[in-house]
């Protein structure tokens, strides 16, 4: 759990003029309001709102949104008023703890008072301010990191479900990738529990039998790019197991015939180097017909934006690549939470609130289509 300072010198680093002061006595307040309470791990439950509001930190996320976080559940679960936190950390505050409160007993309903889709929609619409999203987000993806801890497997499967049809989703319409990729792996180990062991099991047997090939891939990608006076950075990793898994179901096929397990992402300066790139990669390996992906001509509608293409390796190895600038990976892993990063401006609340209104739209017009 991070300690008082070092969620203040998270803060600081990134956001110098921060009102240290105000950070320190919404970390008192946390602490003394949720007092004796514990979670299932045997924790103080204090040391949740604390993670979530370094999942906050790692996003760069304003001062008002890390109290918002260490304040999220002293509303429901202790004896803290909206009034009183409005008093103590100012009408901003309170309204982002409060929305973030409703969110939450929107979450309380039983299955037959809504429908996955419609809570996805009725979440969208009621954050009248992002912030209270990313910090329900945040909220579910720790609560998904500890679930372990909850003895009930009934308990765990039914959190790792709504997990899986409700918030990874939602964390993809916001264009939050690397949120919607962990909360689908946490579930989709409770779920699936064999094919979860299976997958990860044959994943290990490849790693240990053929070395270091993802590292090895990479280094040949980038020695080509380089030659080509391109400055990139590249790194490789294995798809993980529920990614594998939807595959081998879409497709109806084995895990011995999915030949793309592995995944390279290209990092370079501008746009024109994304299509330079591109050509080199093309030139250099066989690219697999019908899997090139033009997002940045033609982003997706949560603003995702990259070059995507598969290719044959020497060994007759498929890869996965995709090429993107530093910008367009910020945005692309943690979506509308990049706009709010410290000082970067350009999306006001207001803004955001008509993006998910139209994002909403889109999703409805999917649907009916």
């Amino acid at each position: 759990m991070l300690r008082q300072y070092e969620l203040v010198e998270r803060v600081k680093a990134y956001d110098p003029e921060a009102d240290e002061a105000v950070l320190n006595r919404a970390y008192v307040y946390t602490v003394q309001k949720h007092g004796t309470q514990k979670r299932a791990s045997g924790d103080p439950y204090f040391s949740h709102p604390v993670e979530v509001a370094g999942l906050m930190t790692e996003l760069k996320l304003d001062t008002d949104t890390i109290i918002t976080a260490l304040l999220h559940d002293t509303i429901e679960d202790t004896l803290a008023t909206v009034e009183e936190v409005e008093r103590l950390f100012g009408p901003d505050v309170a309204r982002l703890v409060d929305g973030v409160t409703k969110l939450s007993k929107i979450e309380a309903m039983t299955e037959s008072e809504r429908a996955a889709e419609n809570l996805r929609k009725f979440l969208l619409a009621m954050s009248e301010d992002l912030r209270v999203l990313l910090v329900k987000l945040a909220d579910r993806l720790h609560n998904m990191r500890t679930l372990h801890f909850i003895k009930s497997e009934d308990k765990r499967r039914r959190i790792a479900r709504e997990t899986m049809d409700i918030y990874a989703p939602l964390a993809e319409r916001v264009g939050m990738y690397e949120y919607m990729r962990e909360m689908q792996l946490l579930a989709f180990e409770q779920l699936e529990p064999e094919a979860y062991a299976t997958i990860s099991g044959r994943l290990a047997q490849i790693r240990s039998s053929e070395g270091g090939q993802v590292d090895e891939i990479a280094l040949s990608i980038k020695q080509a790019l380089a030659e080509a006076g391109l400055k990139v950075e590249v790194s490789g990793r294995e798809k993980h197991p529920y990614s594998i898994w939807k595959k081998m179901a879409e497709r109806h096929v084995s895990f011995e015939q999915i030949t793309d397990i592995m995944a390279f992402r290209v990092i370079v300066e501008s746009v024109g180097d994304c299509y330079k790139a591109l050509g080199v990669l093309h030139q250099q390996w066989q690219m697999i017909p019908g899997r090139f992906k033009d997002y940045i001509s033609t982003p997706k509608s949560n603003g995702y934006r990259s070059l995507h293409t598969a290719l044959i390796f020497e060994n007759s190895m498929r890869m996965e690549v995709q090429i993107r600038t530093r910008d367009m990976h910020r945005t692309n892993e943690f979506g509308l939470a990049a706009h709010w990063a410290y000082k970067q401006g350009g999306v006001t609340p207001d803004a955001e609130v008509g993006w998910l209104r139209d994002l909403i739209e889109i999703v409805d017009a999917s649907h009916d289509a």
